[in-house]
């Protein structure tokens, strides 16, 4: 069933951003519908306004929002998690891209 058929669940602000973001709660097994953007299966539950993973991103890895590298992985991230405190940190002054 194509996006156009069910409604739209999750945004993705910029073309090069590798989170999207949820317009509703998500359970583990969900997968979040973009018109034009395969989106993963999620790997846990996620509230509603929490980010998800496109993309595999590395440790240290640059996490994109807005088109702009919003923090780096804390840990491997696989698509479909959530990203938030737990696995993402900022940017300090000293390693801004």
């Amino acid at each position: 069933m194509s996006v156009s058929e069910r409604k739209r669940t999750a945004i993705r602000i910029h073309p090069d951003d590798n989170v999207v973001c949820l317009l509703r709660a998500h359970d583990a097994g969900e997968r979040p519908a973009i018109e034009g953007v395969e989106t993963p299966t999620l790997t846990d539950s996620i509230p509603a306004g929490h980010k998800v993973a496109l993309a595999a991103v590395e440790p240290g890895g640059l996490v994109l929002k807005y088109g702009y590298p919003i923090g780096r992985a804390k840990l491997a991230i696989a698509p479909g998690d959530h990203v938030h405190l737990h696995n993402l940190a900022g940017l300090s002054e000293g390693s801004k891209p």
